[in-house]
């Protein structure tokens, strides 16, 4: 089995603060640093290191060639990622003292993507494959579409939140992933509790208290604690914790053992600065576990 994954490829600008900028406010960093990242790619990286296969279908500017080889240093196969007239994506990633972040996106070549490119990219998947998507790229309604078509298991996380997608989409996912704000907001524009949201399968991640999963179809419901850890940079906890979440699946886990996986390779995620350079390993997810 693989796991396919329409994503974000962005370069990442972090600016360590004193405390986030009110309006009118000038602020200078303690520090500043580069790196890999969006949405779509932190979640390939997860899923690489936690050891199964993916494809990431993407797209970045033709003058960054250099990022081909640094995504496929993570084990992230990238044939799949094409050059584009519009730049790189890039994201401005602030960060409070308690490791708290306020990001501001650029969308670029991630929202510039031909939908027979991403069509090709999905021809080689097959039924038992699965289809991983965000909000961070255009043509997310038609490569669910396809995937559905062709029998694969179609997993969406709702971020950055936008009720119009998510009712674009809905129809054609297997299961929906939300934080807790996406989910309030969500069961707000829909005018409907998360029980009644028509998808078959909800993961609800909550930080600090664990993660929730729930089948809207049987109602049964599982929830695990988060480990208790300090925090230095929430920056792709939830990537981290989607990408080891599906990977788990792949690799034959019961939905709790996935759980609590996701869970620890998340906690361990925040205690490290950065985004996509710095998702830990499937051995040190372990080790973690046992610590």
């Amino acid at each position: 089995m693989a796991i396919y994954n329409l994503g974000s490829v962005n370069i990442d600008r972090f600016y360590a603060l004193p405390h986030f900028p009110q309006a009118g406010e000038t602020l200078a960093t303690t520090t500043y640093t580069e790196g890999l990242g969006g949405k779509g790619l932190n979640q390939s990286i997860a899923v690489a290191r936690a050891g199964s296969v993916v494809h990431h279908i993407g797209a970045i500017g033709a003058g960054d060639a250099w990022l081909r080889e640094k995504i496929e240093s993570f084990g992230v196969e990238c044939s799949a990622i094409a050059a584009s007239g519009a730049p790189t994506g890039h994201a401005v990633i602030f960060l409070d003292p308690a490791g708290e972040n306020s990001i501001v996106i650029d969308a670029g070549a991630n929202v510039a993507l031909a939908e027979d490119a991403v069509a090709r990219a999905l021809k080689q998947a097959e039924s038992s494959d699965v289809l991983v998507l965000q909000n961070e790229t255009n043509a997310q309604v038609a490569a669910a579409k396809l995937a559905r078509d062709k029998g694969m298991r179609v997993v969406y996380s709702a971020a950055p939140f936008d009720a119009g997608a998510v009712r674009a989409i809905l129809p054609h996912i297997t299961l929906l992933a939300v934080n807790a704000v996406e989910a309030a907001q969500l069961c707000a524009a829909l005018e409907t509790d998360l029980d009644k949201i028509p998808v078959p399968e909800l993961l609800v991640t909550k930080g600090a208290e664990g993660a929730l999963w729930r089948s809207n179809e049987t109602g049964a419901q599982i929830a695990v604690p988060a480990p208790k850890v300090t925090p230095v940079d929430t920056t792709a906890a939830g990537d981290t914790f989607l990408g080891y979440f599906v990977a788990s699946l792949d690799q034959g886990m019961e939905v709790r053992a996935a759980l609590l996986r996701a869970t620890q390779a998340a906690a361990l995620k925040v205690t490290r600065r950065g985004t996509g350079d710095v998702i830990p390993t499937a051995d040190e997810v372990a080790a973690f576990a046992q610590t």
